[in-house]
């Protein structure tokens, strides 16, 4: 709980001024005030959620100390597995528990390729990135498949229903996951761990910290979310395509940094995460409003970044110097 009562003494309070001046702005100045509209935030919480989940798992993984490239690779393999599947007629709940065991697959051969091999996290993944997109787009020949929500309707509820007829199954798997990797961080020596190694690596392993594990862990979680978040989209709009989550590392990574995560680690909250990638989904859903050019939104995102990091170190700064 001191973690919440110290909320606007972190970097995050920084964070949710940015997210509530580009709220205020994009609801005010979206015509027809479109933007704020119910069935446009059904369309935020659903699909923008997507996107979320998944930097949940990059942000954690940043505090540690390394970043991973091949989160949209790892997407759209696990969502052709899952289509493949799906076709075969496997039971569709059978298929989930496989699917998360793939990325969880995944994200451990990242991790242990990475810390065994002595190999920079960015070059694992970069190689990782090309290695699974290429297996997906040799497999798939570069076709959709249609997937038939109505097979199972108790499974696509689960994925992308929605409660009270009004709130996307989505937004509450987001919200689920944040106060989970929330408690793991800031509330169980798990994220002690995760601070100790991205901080300061040697201290962390002089003091005891099985510091390879940690961020084994760290990876396996992300690539769990990018299988989870590979079969929602499939769920979501009936069909496999093997662009699926393309562009999608990037933005995880912006989203991380203009919710307070240091690039070299050890610092960050989930909190700030959880911001930041909500700060990029309604960027991209607001351009859309204002009817802009998609490209714009390239050029929106640096703007924000670097907005963003300035407004928070000139915070910190005025706070330190009290």
């Amino acid at each position: 709980m001191t973690y919440f009562r110290n909320f606007f003494s972190n970097r995050a309070s920084s964070v949710f001024l940015v997210f509530t001046v580009l709220f205020a702005f994009f609801s005010f100045f979206s015509p027809e005030h479109r933007f704020i509209r119910p069935e446009n935030l059904g369309i935020l919480m659903a699909e923008g959620s997507e996107f979320c989940i998944v930097v949940l798992g990059v942000g954690l993984l940043m505090i540690c100390g390394e970043f991973d490239l091949s989160i949209g690779s790892i997407l759209v393999f696990c969502s052709y597995i899952f289509i493949r599947l799906f076709q075969a007629g496997m039971n569709l709940f059978i298929v989930w528990l496989i699917v998360l065991v793939l990325g969880a697959a995944i994200g451990f051969l990242n991790g242990i390729i990475t810390v065994k091999g002595y190999i920079p996290s960015f070059i694992t993944t970069l190689g990782m990135m090309m290695f699974w997109r290429g297996i997906t787009l040799l497999m798939s020949e570069g076709f959709a498949a249609a997937f038939d929500r109505e097979l199972s309707p108790g499974f696509t509820s689960l994925l992308t229903g929605t409660v009270a007829k009004t709130v996307p199954v989505q937004a509450i798997w987001f919200v689920a996951i944040a106060l989970l990797l929330g408690f793991l961080l800031h509330s169980h020596k798990f994220g002690n761990w995760v601070y100790a190694t991205g901080g300061n690596l040697s201290a962390a392993r002089a003091m005891g910290i099985r510091t390879d594990r940690v961020k084994i862990i760290c990876f396996l979680i992300v690539g769990t979310l990018c299988g989870f978040v590979g079969m929602m989209q499939v769920v979501r709009v009936s069909s496999f395509f093997s662009r699926a989550g393309d562009g999608w590392e990037l933005k995880a990574i912006a989203a991380s940094v203009v919710g307070g995560t240091a690039l070299m680690g050890g610092r960050g909250s989930m909190t700030g995460i959880f911001l930041g990638a909500l700060i990029i989904s309604i960027i991209e859903n607001a351009l859309v409003m204002l009817r802009i050019t998609y490209f714009w939104t390239y050029m929106v995102f640096g703007f924000v970044i670097i907005t963003s990091v300035i407004l928070r170190t000139s915070i910190e700064r005025s706070r330190l110097s009290r």
